[in-house]
């Protein structure tokens, strides 16, 4: 398996969000900053990082059920993280409903979401995509 960008990737991208019940109205045609995970061509992981100034917005980690349990998720992370330090931004903000806890252990921490920066609550993910309830988080880098 091997992680690379994800611009050939957009249908197993779409497919594997939408089997997680994660958001893909609002994907990034491009799909700058998204890296997969694959296997035979098939994307068994994914993960988006949105800039906005000087911050980032991880968005979109998700893994095939088949494929769980292979640290696949923790590789796209630190990818993704290292994407975002050599862009020279200063911090990660996440929101989630499933998953405080795993990026907890990843270090980020909870915080409220009236504590994140201006520029990422303009993001179609703060501001109507994900709900009120998500939990907001925040690694500096």
């Amino acid at each position: 398996m091997e992680i690379t960008e994800a611009i050939n990737h957009r249908d197993g991208i779409i497919a594997l969000l939408l089997s997680e019940k994660l958001p893909i109205s609002d994907l990034p045609s491009t799909l700058k900053n998204f890296l997969v995970m694959t296997e035979d061509k098939e994307v068994t992981g994914v993960v988006g990082l949105e800039t906005y100034g000087s911050y980032g917005l991880l968005r979109s980690l998700a893994v095939h059920p088949d494929f769980r349990r292979q640290n696949i998720a923790g590789k796209l992370v630190e990818h993704v993280e290292k994407l975002a330090a050599a862009e020279g931004l200063k911090s990660i903000f996440l929101l989630t409903e499933t998953a405080p806890g795993y990026f907890s252990h990843k270090g980020y921490k909870t915080i409220p979401r009236f504590e994140m920066p201006a520029e990422v609550q303009q993001s179609s993910e703060f501001s109507h995509v994900c709900p009120q309830s998500a939990i907001a988080m925040k690694k500096d880098l």
